[in-house]
């Protein structure tokens, strides 16, 4: 696992950083060739989030979001982007390619171990698929945007 990975989890909702932890080391387990996983994105302040959603809007560029502050899961620290790292050098957001050569997608190889765990995949969903990211599955923005948070800022959970 790389330091931005780390990085990235250390910033996490406290409740899925052990688990993310074990996601990513039995990606990149299950990935015996030249892919590793990053973490591009995890937690994302209400600021970043506004940020993102003017892009294509008020700002240049394709949209990349339709949530506002406080309706993405990112902004609750429980969900991440991901992308591969080829060779330890190279970005890849390529679903199709199978760098292990085991008759198995990379990217599904991945999918399929966030689900064990209880992630939802982006790539799932019916409208505006999102193929890089992954949520906790069991929380919504509604609920969450009204729950208390603690003395760090993270929601407490029940």
């Amino acid at each position: 696992m790389d330091q931005p990975t780390k990085d990235r989890i250390s910033k996490l909702h406290p409740s899925v950083r052990a688990e993310i932890t074990q996601i990513i080391k039995e990606c990149d387990t299950a990935l015996t060739g030249r892919a590793k996983v990053r973490i591009t994105q995890g937690m994302r302040t209400f600021q970043e989030q506004d940020q993102l959603y003017a892009i294509g809007r008020t700002k240049p560029g394709k949209k990349v979001t339709n949530a506002k502050a406080g309706q993405s899961i990112h902004n609750y620290g429980l969900a991440v982007d991901i992308c591969l790292i080829i060779d330890g050098k190279i970005a890849s957001w390529d679903t199709a390619k199978d760098w292990d050569n085991d008759q198995v997608a990379d990217w599904y190889e991945c999918v399929k171990i966030f689900a064990k765990y209880g992630w939802d995949w982006g790539g799932n969903w019916k409208t505006f698929k999102d193929l890089p990211h992954f949520e906790k599955k069991g929380y919504k923005w509604r609920n969450l945007i009204q729950m208390k948070r603690d003395e760090s800022g993270y929601v407490i959970l029940k």
